[in-house]
């Protein structure tokens, strides 16, 4: 098919997808948190974020996408950062966080 690209095909579903619309890969869903456990960031498999720091809770929220091993943040500010997991750890700016382990 040739000519301008539309947004729905014939059945009128959309063709394109938000990051709303995309699976979080699993192994970063989860609490992450720093070593002396004053930095608390939970990534939601909906693709959300929630941090809290020290007593406040929810200091900041927003969204976040993962490319790999890479993740793209944004608060609900508009304040963006970015991280890496490498070796099951977020370095995330300039901190590093470690995956809050479950009951055993």
């Amino acid at each position: 098919m040739t000519g301008r690209p539309t947004d729905t095909d014939r059945s009128g579903n959309s063709d394109r997808s938000t990051d709303h619309d995309r699976p979080t890969p699993p192994d970063v869903v989860g609490t992450w948190v720093t070593a002396d456990g004053y930095i608390r960031q939970q990534l939601l498999p909906n693709g959300r974020y929630d941090e809290a720091r020290g007593d406040r809770r929810s200091a900041y929220t927003g969204r976040y996408t993962v490319t790999g091993s890479h993740l793209d943040y944004v608060d609900d500010t508009g304040f963006t950062a970015t991280g890496d997991i490498r070796d099951g750890v977020l370095y995330y700016e300039h901190l590093v966080l470690y995956r809050e382990q479950g009951p055993s």
